[in-house]
């Protein structure tokens, strides 16, 4: 995998886009015939949308070839007319991808910068591209179309980031920590395990993202405006040409709905909520207090006044970031709630909370994916602080059960000889028989097999459970589910 850091300056290289505002450029908008006056330059401004939708350009461009070529199927333009818009479309791609596209603000956005510069290029063939439809239902076209492919490209970061935990997990079969709950030493668990949970949440982020794809997978184009076409259009054509599944149903809804928007940003916040997670226990752990593990150094930064200081900086930036992407879903909502149908301004809000959530959530997975498999376990402090919390409590309380005795008697027992080695400053498996058997005659020498940690681990030998034979054959699943999906 490419190294983190220089993915970042890649993707900072092809976002840094020049805007161009020509002060000899005519003020004549796309739409300007009912207008008797210009567009006043702060509201042009402060309406303008190229300045973040321009990254739109390669759904943009393949939306209108797909347009173009039902257009010219249906008769409705000419093949001559469609092999002018190719080969515009053509050349204007290669100066996007070469950065020597102008992008120019007056033209309000990625749409009508395109249209000109194919107008200027191919003439009339150019004005003729978008009869039968709107830049209502054209942009609807272009979200789903991108959002489309990061759903792609996060399944995939994903399914990397189930690979790293997966690696570590595979190592740590038999390694023995603290589990806890309410942040208390609870039962020893594998540390193998504990990171195959991690791997179970980012499955059904996964299937979440993939079952999102559908909703979103779905054509809008042909809806026009808000209320379909004139023109004898073919709208299947256009779905296929894009390999999208099927074509929305109601043109009102075609070009209003975002919902498609919103449900990714759920989806989104989800991944970040579970990323988070794994930052906050990351973050502990590499702590003094905890001592369990150390990160790479290329994820961790020191301090500028104390030179002994290791920190933790990707899982706490990560953990900050979740609450800028659920912020983002929780604009979205807010964005579409008062919205009457069909299209109006407030959807060009839609865009850059939606982008930045796209890039915070590849970002992030991308770096943890390559953080995870460097992390260095300490084993001997994961098994001293074990040795501290009494964690063979339930055990101890299962032998009893099994001897005979009901389970809240036992839950009682246990619970003084847990007070009786808490005032001695030892553990349970320290106390002597003598010791234990003044809390139930049903203790015996054979007490001490079950509260060793070995022991403890063994004893949960069921599908889901934490001994070394169930965290082997999920290990097993595991690689078997992810290889066949390579």
């Amino acid at each position: 995998m490419t190294c983190f850091y220089s993915e970042l300056e890649k993707m900072s290289s092809e976002n840094h886009v020049k805007l161009h505002a020509d002060p000899l450029a005519s003020k004549k908008e796309a739409w300007s015939g009912r207008f008797s006056e210009p567009m006043a330059d702060f509201v042009l401004r402060y309406t303008a949308s190229v300045g973040f939708d321009k990254r739109l350009a390669k759904a943009d461009i393949a939306g209108s070839l797909a347009h173009a070529r039902m257009l010219a199927k249906t008769g409705i333009i000419s093949k001559e007319d469609l092999a002018a818009i190719e080969r515009g479309m053509k050349q204007i791609s290669e100066e996007i991808k070469n950065n020597t596209f102008k992008w120019k603000l007056e033209l309000e956005d990625v749409h009508l910068n395109i249209e000109a510069r194919l107008t200027h290029l191919i003439g009339d063939a150019g004005k003729r591209l978008h009869t039968g439809r709107s830049r209502n239902d054209q942009v609807a076209l272009d979200i789903r179309l991108y959002v489309r492919d990061q759903i792609k490209l996060i399944v995939s970061l994903l399914e990397h980031l189930q690979h790293s935990l997966l690696s570590v997990a595979e190592k740590n079969i038999d390694t023995i920590m603290p589990g806890f709950t309410h942040m208390q030493i609870a039962q020893p668990v594998s540390f193998g395990h504990h990171l195959l949970a991690y791997v179970e949440m980012f499955e059904r982020d996964r299937q979440r993202f993939l079952d999102c794809f559908k909703r979103v997978n779905v054509s809008p184009l042909g809806a026009a405006a808000l209320a379909g076409t004139t023109y004898p259009i073919d709208r299947e054509f256009v779905a296929s040409q894009l390999e999208m599944d099927s074509v929305t149903q109601n043109s009102l809804d075609s070009v209003s709905d975002r919902d498609f928007a919103v449900e990714f940003c759920s989806c989104a916040s989800l991944t970040m909520v579970h990323i988070s997670r794994l930052s906050e226990e990351l973050i502990y752990w590499m702590s003094f207090g905890f001592g369990f593990i150390e990160l790479p150094d290329r994820f961790t930064t020191g301090s500028s006044i104390m030179p002994q200081k290791k920190n933790p900086d990707v899982p706490e930036a990560a953990r900050g970031k979740t609450g800028r992407v659920v912020g983002h879903l929780m604009g979205l909502l807010m964005l579409m709630k008062g919205q009457p149908l069909a299209y109006n301004k407030d959807n060009q809000e839609d865009k850059e909370p939606l982008f930045d959530t796209i890039d915070t959530v590849v970002d992030t997975l991308r770096a943890f994916a390559e953080m995870i498999p460097g992390i260095q376990v300490r084993k001997d402090n994961m098994k001293q602080a074990l040795n501290q919390g009494f964690a063979t409590a339930t055990d101890f309380a299962d032998y009893l059960v099994r001897k005979g005795l009901p389970f809240r008697d036992a839950h009682e027992a246990v619970g003084c000889a847990v007070r009786l080695a808490s005032e001695k400053n030892c553990q349970l498996h320290e106390l002597s028989l003598e010791e234990l058997k003044q809390f139930n005659s049903l203790i015996d020498e054979d007490v001490y097999k079950s509260l060793t940690l070995e022991g403890s681990l063994r004893a949960r030998n069921h599908i889901g459970g934490t001994a070394p034979e169930q965290v082997q054959f999920q290990v097993n699943r595991w690689k078997k589910i992810l290889a066949e999906r390579e």
